[in-house]
């Protein structure tokens, strides 16, 4: 029989069953574990009373801010009417209709939608469709991926395997075999026309063109690609680039897939980051801000080229997901959507874009800023031992300044955000949509306060 949770000790209880994701368990064994018991807004509290900053929309997803009454309403509501029910051969109301809603966001003929409950199911779900779209098309040898390098796509095991960071793919290799590899759109660390732009992002792409020709067009089926690459640190695409991508696709017959579980939604000021940056898709994947996380659901958007031949006799798409099209979640779904539309959330992110970057940016005074990027509200803070010749950490000062000092002092200054060293040392920083002048500016004063004093530790 369980304790009574008003007594319990929920720290202790958490080391000995909650088994967290993505966490090094070790570090619990005799510190607290971090307890979040409520939000309001864009802040957060824990189970002492502390309130925090999200400073990370929870996992780039709380678009809309915590504690929206009307979105939990709407699930009770829901919940009591129909709890569950699948859409494997059957359909439900809600389902229906998030699936025409997405649809009339969607651009150019993305027009098919296909449920999930989270972004690498949506990524699992591109693959295998492109693969079956290439057999049933008479193109049978067509089924490899290439996506870039640092990029994170998902934990199943083949988003794991599009997935650009080794060290994460190792425990479980050998994965799904097809999953190729090129250089990503970090301008600050470019190999050649670091001080071009348009001609970086020419090069960048030239580099999926010259990936096909070498593991020959007939083998190719698609090309995955966040409109902001997340891992890494907010890699924007340079001007041309995803047009001179769609380019390449188009000539090779390989299909572009937008993996926009983090980047849609608002995240950078329109409905999908494709519209922002001007290209069209044939698959979208998508998740996270869909509810602002108020329920679990993803989704892949499908042109209707793509689907078509699986609208014909007795073709089937032999995949599915229990709890996706959720009745409950396709509810809260479209009552964020709704949210989206009466509160202007995209216009606000459009017209403060500019000044969140800009109280950012009064970062680079500091000698351990090297670069500040990104697009929206999704920023990356690149941190360097020297910013003249962008010397980056060794592991063991990564260990000691970003993990042992700089993660934790984020946290106890009243800022919750991501630390992280997949790629070069990076902050990233993706606060709830609602944030506004007052937000950026708390979130500059404390990476001040914290990263002076990791620069005197260095």
């Amino acid at each position: 029989m369980s304790a009574d949770p008003a007594t319990k000790d929920l720290s202790k209880t958490a080391y000995d069953h909650l088994w967290m994701h993505f966490t090094r368990m070790s570090s619990y064994e005799n510190n607290p574990v971090p307890t979040i018991v409520r939000g309001e807004g864009a802040y957060i509290w824990d189970s002492n009373g502390r309130k925090y900053l999200d400073g990370l929309a929870g996992l780039f997803v709380v678009q809309a801010g915590h504690g929206r009454a009307e979105l939990a309403e709407v699930a009770r509501k829901q919940a009591e009417k129909l709890a569950f029910f699948p859409i494997w051969s059957y359909a439900h109301p809600n389902a229906i209709e998030l699936a025409e809603r997405l649809a009339d966001y969607a651009p150019g003929d993305l027009n098919k939608v296909f449920f999930t409950t989270g972004g690498g199911e949506a990524v699992e779900t591109a693959w295998k469709l492109a693969k079956q779209y290439f057999k049933l098309t008479g193109e049978h040898t067509k089924y490899k991926v290439i996506s870039r390098a640092v990029a994170y796509h998902g934990t199943p095991q083949g988003a794991l395997s599009i997935t650009g960071l080794p060290a994460l793919k190792a425990p479980f290799e050998p994965l799904v075999p097809g999953a190729h590899k090129v250089v990503n759109t970090n301008i600050y660390r470019a190999p050649q026309y670091g001080d071009d732009p348009v001609a970086y992002g020419r090069w960048c792409a030239d580099q999926i063109e010259q990936e096909i020709l070498f593991e020959g067009p007939e083998t190719v089926a698609a090309v995955f690609l966040e409109p902001v690459q997340n891992a890494g640190g907010c890699f924007p695409p340079p001007p041309g680039y995803f047009q001179r991508v769609r380019e390449i696709c188009d000539q090779y017959n390989v299909l572009l897939v937008s993996d926009e579980t983090i980047c849609a939604f608002g995240r950078l000021g329109t409905m999908f980051a494709c519209d922002k940056f001007d290209y069209i898709p044939d698959i979208i994947t998508c998740a996270k801000g869909m509810t602002s996380g108020y329920s679990p659901i993803g989704a892949a958007i499908i042109s209707d080229k793509i689907a078509e031949p699986f609208y014909k006799g007795d073709n089937t798409f032999l995949h599915g997901y229990t709890f996706g099209g959720h009745p409950v979640s396709s509810a809260v779904a479209l009552a964020n959507l709704d949210l989206f539309e009466r509160e202007g959330l995209n216009k606000h992110v459009l017209e403060n874009e500019d000044a969140f970057r800009a109280t950012l940016e009064k970062l680079h005074d500091l000698p351990i800023v090297g670069d500040v990027r990104g697009n929206g509200f999704f920023y990356g803070i690149e941190l360097v031992k020297d910013k003249v010749t962008k010397e980056t950490f060794s592991d063991d000062e990564c260990e000691r300044i970003l993990y042992g000092y700089v993660s934790k002092a984020l946290y106890e200054n009243g800022l919750y955000c991501r630390a992280d060293d997949r790629g070069d040392p990076v902050i990233q920083l993706s606060p709830p949509l609602i944030a506004d002048q007052s937000t950026f500016d708390e979130i500059e004063g404390i990476l001040r306060t914290v990263l002076t004093e990791a620069w005197n530790r260095m």
